[in-house]
């Protein structure tokens, strides 16, 4: 399947349920227009991207335009989930920013090393979480022009 670089949906890969909350209201809050879609693992964001398991519907998984990773998951972590996509053929043509309470310079390092697109530390404040989101919105949906992905 063939998609359109105009995806508006982004992909957060977060186990915990206030940092996706939180996450969904900033981007609400400032007004970007995108859908936001949540795993809670990087199991299930593989499963997601490559239609396995609840997923294998094309309209349950609809291909993102940028994935937002945390690193600190159970079952399968960021670090694990991001070597994986960017080894993929099918999937490294995807956008992925790592949203992450670490500010660890071998995780910094480590994460740019397998492919990361971008690295950010989660901010404290939810003023400052609505203007990354939208930056990240403005960013990766108005300012960069992305190839096609193709996924199975």
């Amino acid at each position: 399947m063939k998609t359109d670089t105009s995806s508006k949906i982004i992909l957060m890969a977060d186990d915990d349920a206030d940092d996706r909350l939180l996450a969904q209201d900033a981007l609400q809050e400032s007004a970007s227009g995108l859908e936001m879609r949540f795993v809670a693992d990087g199991a299930e964001l593989m499963d997601y991207l490559r239609r396995r398991n609840k997923y294998v519907a094309p309209s349950s998984a609809p291909i993102p335009g940028l994935i937002i990773l945390d690193l600190n998951m159970p079952r399968m972590d960021g670090r694990e989930a991001l070597k994986e996509i960017k080894s993929d053929p099918l999937l490294r043509k995807i956008p992925v920013v790592i949203l992450t309470t670490s500010r660890a310079d071998t995780d910094i390092s480590k994460i740019y090393d397998l492919g990361a697109n971008s690295f950010i530390s989660k901010p404290a404040a939810f003023d400052v979480l609505v203007s990354t989101m939208k930056s990240l919105g403005d960013y990766w949906f108005k300012i960069v022009v992305s190839p096609h992905t193709n996924l199975i």
